[in-house]
């Protein structure tokens, strides 16, 4: 039994060009389920990631904004976030697995992330979340909270925080073993929640996200994944993307994109992690990476009308 991990982004879940509102949300998910349904029909188990960001971000606006309500820490709103959209993939899964008479279970888990806790980015918080903010409003956030903010503009200025590298899955032979028995597994979403061991050898929680597309990868090299699949906006990976001389890429091998990587073609804010966490996946033992949109997939469930990394490619593809 092969297995895969689909890395869902924003757009699968959220409407790009609507609301943002739960029944939308809904919506946009079972629109973005015909890939599952794919996968299963080539003998392939799913397991499902996905982003988190502007839940997350709202989630955490809910008790910063009201005084009537206690303050929760970032990595207990990452868990909250987890759970519901978890709830919500999970839900719209049974029922399209109803509608065509396929007979998996789907469990979501909330997955704690092992990260160090003397990870670089903890000492320099980088990654932006939340709403843009005035300086008065910011200055605010930093002595009620004891936030870190940077400038980003004129008189605006956001919450940043660390992104540490995932170190380890801490349920992966769960979800393994899940899935070797054939169920379909939700997990890591929103990269997971982070957390260290500390001086006693216990877990502790961080206020920090992790990268869901590297988070991803780690899991599938640590169930033993043949193929990642990550969702994004558009169709293709390009070089020099929105320039005039932009090249999208088709058929790419893992060391095509290493030196592309090397070049500096992808932006970390932007491509860059997405690239990074392909590359991880295909070095520790992954086979595949199709990186492309659901829409794509619709068209074309193979995936090669996306971007697909190989470590190299058959004559007949």
């Amino acid at each position: 039994m092969r297995k895969a991990v689909v890395a869902l982004g924003g757009n699968a879940l959220s409407p790009p060009d609507a609301v943002d509102t739960i029944a939308n949300q809904f919506k946009q998910t079972r629109q973005s389920l015909d890939t599952i349904i794919s996968l299963l029909n080539r003998g392939i188990i799913p397991v499902i990631t996905h982003g988190n960001g502007p839940q997350v971000g709202n989630a955490a606006l809910r008790t910063e904004s009201l005084d009537s309500v206690p303050y929760l820490p970032l990595g207990i709103n990452v868990a909250d976030t987890e759970g519901g959209m978890g709830y919500m993939i999970e839900q719209s899964l049974i029922n399209r697995l109803r509608e065509e008479q396929i007979d998996r279970q789907v469990v979501t888990l909330i997955s704690q992330v092992l990260v160090r806790e003397d990870d670089p980015s903890i000492l320099n918080p980088s990654k932006y979340i939340g709403a843009k903010l005035s300086e008065s409003d910011a200055q605010q956030k930093v002595e009620k909270f004891g936030w870190t903010v940077k400038q980003i503009g004129e008189d605006k200025w956001r919450r940043v925080v660390p992104s540490p590298e995932p170190v380890d899955i801490i349920n992966a032979e769960v979800v393994k073993q899940l899935m070797d028995l054939g169920h379909i597994v939700i997990a890591v979403g929103g990269g997971g929640v982070p957390a260290f061991i500390d001086s006693d050898g216990n877990l502790e929680g961080l206020d920090a996200v992790i990268d869901k597309d590297k988070a991803s990868a780690l899991l599938g090299t640590q169930i033993g994944a043949e193929s990642l699949y990550i969702f994004t906006n558009v169709e293709r990976v390009a070089l020099n993307y929105g320039q005039p001389n932009a090249q999208e890429l088709s058929l790419v091998t893992l060391a095509e994109m290493q030196e592309h990587m090397a070049h500096g073609h992808f932006p970390p804010g932007d491509m860059g992690p997405k690239i990074e966490a392909s590359i991880q996946f295909l070095e520790n033992g992954g086979k595949e990476v199709i990186i492309t949109s659901v829409e794509c997939i619709k068209r074309d469930p193979s995936g090669h009308g996306g971007t697909v990394i190989r470590h190299q490619f058959d004559k007949k593809l």
